[in-house]
């Protein structure tokens, strides 16, 4: 029986590579029942918000999203509506698994991480006023609530995947109430896991150590802006946002999400790069149960990666979207349980 799961196509190529997903779902024989809701900048002047009510309600119905990337005006305009959706549904835990994919060129070959960032405080808060002319106060909100929460969801993750370690990242030399709060927290919470080593570094010195070495880290925990930061340094140690996977977990919703942007610049060409929102359906399947043709999608995705004719141009390749869905597609064609794609969907 199909899991009804909404699906947010998104801005600019959003559309593009969430189709190429729901061919390589089918085709891996993940049964869902897609809800197909509005959301975005090109959403925003129709119903006065980038997230509309309908949409919110669709996935606390359900659950689950699949959401294809949305693009946000930068020093004006509307609210993110990826803040948006965090906080309205209280994603709190952004996870973001970082590995190597053979095939794929990078400085590295030993990167097995995973971020776990705080997704609904911090300087994210956006609280934010115009205290005199010229002059601009942001607040940086950081609770025990939530810096509690966020480090039981790192250990819970590091145990459930067999992880080493957590590390918590921070500028407690410094933001001593606030980052010290967040490092007190973590603390609390690693002394219930004896199982898992657990360790702090300051996040400049995180930065160095990422590009130096980034084989000695396993799972990292860090407040909302460092981990979006860290998060996009990452995925750049494996060749780049468009093929690293995302979620946004709270304790009644998942949206798992693509980490990049909208690209409009290249919406309707066909040349993005559909691994990135590929991996996150992925992870939806896991999420849903559907851990053996998530672990096939995966594996296809490695396959179909390995032989540089399918690298798009982001990892230095001329493959096309449909290319790479094909691609992908193909190699899960004799996998056992799976299912057949539309590829009319793939242009």
């Amino acid at each position: 029986m199909s899991r009804r799961v909404t699906l947010v196509p998104g801005d600019g190529i959003g559309p593009e590579v969430t189709e190429a997903a729901l061919a390589v779902l089918e085709a891996a024989g993940v049964e869902v029942a897609w809800d197909r809701v509005e959301a975005g900048g090109d959403v925003a002047a129709k119903y006065g918000t980038p997230v509309p009510e309908a949409a919110l309600h669709s996935i606390r119905t359900n659950g689950v999203a699949l959401k294809g990337p949305i693009g946000t005006p930068i020093g004006g305009g509307f609210k993110s509506a990826n803040v948006t959706l965090r906080q309205s549904l209280d994603l709190y835990a952004s996870v973001r698994p970082v590995k190597n994919i053979r095939g794929v060129p990078s400085r590295y070959d030993d990167v097995d991480l995973i971020v776990v960032r705080e997704n609904t405080e911090g300087l994210y808060s956006g609280l934010e006023h115009r205290v005199a002319p010229g002059i601009v106060e942001s607040l940086k909100i950081v609770t025990e609530a939530a810096s509690l929460r966020i480090a039981k969801h790192a250990f819970a993750l590091a145990e459930r995947e067999g992880r080493r370690e957590v590390c918590a990242v921070h500028k407690a030399n410094i933001l001593k109430l606030s980052d010290g709060l967040f490092l007190e927290c973590a603390r609390r919470v690693a002394r219930d896991h004896p199982g898992i080593a657990y360790r702090e570094i300051i996040i400049d010195n995180c930065c160095m150590q990422l590009v130096k070495n980034p084989a000695q880290f396993d799972v990292l925990v860090l407040e909302n802006l460092y981990g979006d930061i860290i998060s996009d340094l990452c995925a750049g140690l494996v060749g780049g946002l468009g093929v690293v996977p995302g979620a946004n977990l709270g304790d009644g919703c998942a949206v798992f999400e693509a980490v990049h942007g909208s690209a409009p610049d290249i919406a309707g060409k066909r040349l993005a790069n559909p691994t990135a929102v590929i991996l996150s359906a992925a992870m939806l399947a896991r999420h849903i149960g559907e851990a053996s043709r998530a672990d096939a999608i995966e594996r296809a995705v490695a396959a179909a990666l390995a032989d540089p004719a399918n690298h798009s141009r982001d990892i230095g390749g001329s493959a096309d979207l449909d290319q790479v869905t094909r691609a992908i597609v193909t190699q899960l064609g004799d996998a056992p349980g799976s299912g057949t794609a539309r590829l009319g969907d793939v242009h």
